[in-house]
């Protein structure tokens, strides 16, 4: 039987919010990427070069801890992984996330939240993360999305 997991990381909600109901729409189960130590508003402030995000979107080897963990990954065929956009990429959380498990073999489709940004290189610099994975890159797909427009995101994957 065919599993989808719906795994997402988000700082302010908006990616949570799609990820909720993209979960919802495709059956799948979610996860959330939680960081081990919380980001605060501080910590989000991109135009302070001194805040917690700066520095480590400068760093592409730094690798935040998270908190969770999918116990039954191998059970896992497709999963859609979801993302703010920061610096033009995913943040190096999601980056933890891929490198936790044995994800050879499956299906990875990112998407993304942005006010302004697009998916930019977001879903090739996670590849060496999860090496023998297959990915597809998805969309920018804003947080009040309908149920009726991921229906339509998901279909445009498959042909």
């Amino acid at each position: 039987m065919h599993k989808t997991l719906v795994a997402y990381f988000s700082a302010t909600g908006n990616t949570k919010q799609v990820a909720s109901k993209l979960s919802k729409v495709i059956s799948g189960n979610l996860h959330e990427i939680v960081p081990k130590d919380a980001y605060t508003s501080n910590d989000l402030n991109w135009k302070d070069k001194q805040s917690r995000t700066t520095k480590e979107m400068n760093d592409k080897s730094y690798r935040p801890e998270i908190s969770d963990q999918v116990d039954n990954m191998d059970s896992y065929d497709t999963i859609y992984l979801g993302y703010p956009i920061w610096w033009g990429v995913a943040p190096t959380i999601v980056n933890t996330f891929l490198k936790k498990y044995d994800l050879d073999g499956k299906d990875i489709i990112t998407f993304a939240t942005s006010a302004s940004s697009e998916m930019g290189k977001s879903t090739e610099e996670l590849k060496a993360s999860a090496k023998g994975a297959h990915f597809k890159e998805g969309q920018i797909l804003k947080k009040d999305i309908s149920d009726e427009e991921l229906k339509t995101f998901v279909d445009s994957l498959n042909k």
